[in-house]
């Protein structure tokens, strides 16, 4: 007789190979055929909702693994809040509108100067579409789920006007002003930018000390001294007005070889060593406060109309410099602030491309960088230039061009943070974070933020709703607003180009500033941050199956000073409460090496290379194994230790597949009472995981169920329960009483650890699932999550304790197989006695058939062991087993043939084979 065919061997037709890449898109088919989504909403239908509300990504260029970290961590919770009994549609989002776009159509050879601006805006918008329905296929292979037949994208009309109205009701509040301030302006972009788009990184730029000459001393400082400034910008030199000192400062007027020059007391000795005075020969001729320099004049070193005026300002500090702060209102915020204070004209001659005007003088034309040499040369000919230097210093960035910025004074729509900062900052003390650096850093940003630049020098945009009538008056009116948006909704917002002012007004429209009936529009459009940040307008307050405010925003570490921080000032401006109830960010990927990803270094990875070569299961296992909150890591080897993760869960969950496929749950079942006690020690085991399991998903830790996950397949399934299970399942009758105990709790086991997969192995899970006998739903995805039951912790104590002792045989064996006493451990003999460190014998008393246990031939409990080790749970001796090797289990025994005709067989197994004779 062949022994192999009366074996209960493992059967499942669930393949060992993933095969992920050509099997997750036929999986993605079934879930769009049986519209499982949907399903997933109807079954929660009325249930409390848990809304995770889509930050938009930019609709340009293919996904980065950004992309995939961040989709990815939010369909793992919308996956897990589903199976959680949360009704949570989940709707994707686009931004469509802003420079990237228009730059990309640039070049591809569009020439926007050869055609209406609503053709350009058309090619636009036909772009960032066809960008979102590539971006869209992607996401969706990534196993992403969600309303992608129905996503948000900020271009259409009901989601512009939306954003509109919201514009509309800040105004409304005096909270939307036109103000001419200096910005960031990036002369790259040729547009303002906003501080969120702001970066910095180091650049080379002139150091230079510059002497003013005294014109009117007040009777205070001699009229021959000199103020003495530093600056790292010559080129703001044209648009000095004034040079500022600390009114409580001390400052002094020094004679150095046979000049008088004025500098703050706390500097000299640092600016006599840059400049390279002899310290032996400097004389204190007067000293002054800065408050007593107030209103003294100087003459400005090259014009030579322009008188400078000295004024106090707090903003001066002793870190550096001089002291006496060189003040160009057009060019700098505190310049700006405290150049009002004196009624200082703010002058800015520089272009929107960079490049000095005719009120520059005799350097009109120059580009501003390339100005600084012309303007010290200049200042060096007439003896002005006291010392030329050059240093590298941080300096802002254009984040998108990554070209330096200018402060340039020009007329600019704000938003107003000062009239609700506080009101922001509270709402975020009602916040919920994970990370308390995450509260603290928005706190900060909104605490320091200056007023919200909203306006933008572009066309690809929203237009700011704004009219002027003939006398200049600005016409910006609840009545004015709400109508254009209801012209943006019902014909888009290309219909504020295409029509003329008085067209875009409503009917019957007067104006006492406009006695002709003549208007005229505001040509810049709105910051695209305004457009996402407007999102819980269009979006959440917009859709019936979504709320505001959301339950959770989610996206990379950058957006505390872009979306969250739009978000929120909107919001609170408007419905004065945050958009969102918790706040969760995470950080960039990097290469292997923690360094940053470039074509150049050659160390880019794309989700889709690992899709084609791995599949996405594997992406989303590997987002499942970093910790998010910080920089995550990917290399080619990294994803190759994922895929072996992998590759060892799958297996695990294929073994338990093949032997419960004889088992019935409703038929075969053993009640929990009755089940074999080792059997009720990994059911406790796995309670124990699973509530951990749910726990870490509460608190998205995911990293902590990634390790948790091996650490359960690995130590408590294959190293022990599985490996000792097939004594048993393979070699027992069908239905003997402890071969249905084991399957009861594997059955068990492979049901929910599938559910407990399913949010992060999303196409693995499902897979599994159509191979477990007699479940009933036809996804797992449209099951729930495993309840979080009481463990038996008296049951849990008593087992981990033999599972050390069992480590301390395991030891004992591999002694013995070193040794050549043994081969496999079922060719062993151990026997157990007590030391003065464990009392094995009484403790062993408890449990039954130790050598199946131990996965040995024989086992023996004995009060003392002759010739044993000791370890740290009792003495422990390893012989060759007795008797002679069955040919069915492979186990020894002295019983061999005893019984019938079988006379290579063990009794068990003897009595096994003659039922299936």
């Amino acid at each position: 007789m062949d022994y192999k065919e009366t074996l209960l061997m493992p059967k499942t037709a669930f393949p060992m190979r993933g095969g992920l890449p050509n099997k997750e898109p036929k999986i993605q088919e079934e879930w769009d055929e049986k519209e499982i989504y949907q399903k997933s909403l109807e079954k929660n239908k009325g249930n409390e909702s848990y809304i995770l509300h889509d930050g938009p990504p930019y609709a340009n260029g293919g996904l980065h693994m950004g992309h995939a970290l961040n989709k990815i961590l939010k369909d793992i919770i919308t996956r897990y809040k589903t199976m959680q009994g949360y009704y949570t549609p989940y709707v994707p989002g686009w931004d469509t509108h802003g420079l990237p776009i228009e730059q990309a159509l640039t070049k591809k050879g569009v020439k926007r100067k050869e055609m209406s601006v609503s053709e350009f805006r058309e090619k636009c918008k036909e772009f960032a579409l066809n960008q979102i329905e590539l971006q869209k296929k992607d996401f969706k292979r990534l196993g992403v789920s969600g309303d992608f037949d129905n996503p948000y994208i900020t271009l259409k009309p009901e989601y512009e006007a939306a954003q509109l109205r919201l514009f509309g009701e800040m105004a409304a509040k005096g909270l939307i002003y036109k103000g001419l301030k200096p910005v960031y302006w990036s002369p790259s972009s040729e547009s303002s930018l906003a501080e969120a788009e702001i970066e910095y990184h180091d650049k080379r730029s002139p150091s230079i000390y510059v002497a003013f000459d005294v014109k009117d001393g007040k009777n205070v400082v001699d009229e021959d001294a000199q103020f003495i400034i530093w600056t790292t910008t010559p080129w703001t030199l044209p648009a000095n007005v004034a040079i500022t000192v600390h009114p409580e400062l001390t400052y002094g007027e020094y004679l150095v070889d046979g000049h008088k020059y004025i500098v703050g007391k706390d500097l000299v000795d640092d600016v006599a060593e840059n400049l390279g005075w002899n310290t032996d020969e400097i004389e204190l001729v007067k000293e002054f406060s800065g408050k007593d320099l107030e209103y003294v004049e100087a003459q400005h070193p090259f014009l030579e109309d322009r008188t400078v005026l000295l004024i106090n300002g707090d903003h001066v500090t002793t870190d550096a410099g001089t002291g006496c702060v060189h003040t160009a209102p057009g060019h700098g915020d505190d310049d700006y602030i405290v150049g009002t204070k004196y009624n200082l004209p703010v002058i800015s001659p520089v272009d929107y491309k960079g490049v000095l005007t005719d009120e520059a003088g005799p350097f009109a034309g120059e580009f501003y960088d390339k100005a600084n040499k012309p303007i010290t040369d200049l200042l060096k000919e007439n003896g002005s230039l006291l010392k030329l230097d050059f240093i590298t210093h941080s300096y802002p960035h254009d984040w998108r061009t990554k070209k330096p910025v200018i402060f340039r004074a020009t007329p600019q729509w704000f938003a107003s943070i000062d009239k609700v900062r506080q009101d922001i900052l509270d709402a975020i003390e009602e916040t919920h974070f994970k990370v308390d650096w995450g509260k603290t850093r928005i706190y900060n940003m909104i605490r320091d933020r200056g007023e919200w630049v909203i306006s933008r020098q572009r066309v690809w945009g929203v237009p700011l709703p704004v009219f002027y009538a003939e006398n200049g008056d600005i016409v910006m009116t609840e009545e004015t607003v709400n109508h254009v948006a209801d012209l943006v909704e019902e014909y888009g917002s290309n219909v504020w180009f295409d029509r003329e002012a008085k067209d875009l007004l409503p009917e019957g429209f007067t104006h006492p500033g406009s006695p002709n009936g003549e208007f005229t529009k505001e040509t810049d459009i709105m910051d695209v941050w305004f457009d996402s940040g407007s999102s819980h307008r269009g979006v959440l307050e917009q859709r019936p199956e979504l709320s505001f405010p959301a339950d959770l925003y989610l996206e990379g570490s950058d957006q505390y000073r872009g979306w969250f921080n739009s978000s929120i000032t909107t919001a609170v401006a408007t419905r004065n409460r945050s958009p969102y109830k918790m706040l969760l960010s995470h950080g960039f990927v990097m290469d292997g090496e923690g360094k940053k990803m470039s074509k150049s270094l050659g160390n880019v990875i794309v989700p889709e290379q690992i899709v084609k070569q791995k599949g996405a299961d594997i992406a989303r296992l590997w987002v499942s194994s970093v910790d998010y909150l910080a920089d995550a890591r990917i290399s080619d080897e990294i994803i190759k230790q994922t895929a072996d993760v992998y590759r060892k869960i799958r297996n695990t969950l294929r073994f338990m597949l093949g032997n419960v496929n004889d088992f019935n749950p409703e038929t075969d079942a053993i009640a929990e009472a009755d089940l074999l006690e080792v059997d009720r020690y990994i059911l406790n085991r796995f309670r124990e995981f699973t509530a951990s399991t749910i726990k870490n998903y509460d608190n998205f830790d995911y990293l902590n169920i990634y390790q948790e996950v091996q650490n359960f397949i690995n130590v408590e399934l294959s190293n022990f329960y599985l490996d000792y299970g097939k004594d048993i399942l393979y070699i027992e009758e069908r239905s003997a009483h402890k071969r249905r105990s084991m399957q009861t709790v594997l059955y068990q086991i492979v049901v929910d650890m599938t559910k407990l997969l399913a949010p992060i192995l999303a196409h693995t899970a499902d897979e599994v699932w159509s191979y477990i006998p007699h479940v009933q739903e036809e996804s797992v995805h449209l099951t729930d999550m495993p309840e979080v039951q009481d463990i038996d912790t008296e049951l849990v104590e008593k087992w981990n304790t033999f599972m050390k002792l069992r480590d301390d045989v395991n030891r004992a064996l591999e002694i013995a197989r070193n040794e050549k006493v043994i081969g496999k451990s079922l060719e062993a003999k151990v026997t157990i006695g007590s030391n003065s460190d464990f009392n094995a014998t009484e403790f062993l008393q408890d449990f039954d058939d130790l050598q199946q246990l131990f996965i040995t031939s024989q086992a023996e409990v004995v009060d003392n062991v002759e010739g044993g080790a000791s370890y740290a749970h009792g003495d422990i001796k390893v012989e060759h087993a007795d008797g002679e090797k069955c040919q069915r289990c492979w186990n020894y025994s002295e019983e061999l043939g005893s019984v019938g005709e079988l006379t290579d067989l063990c009794p068990r197994c003897q009595a096994v084979v003659k039922t299936l004779v």
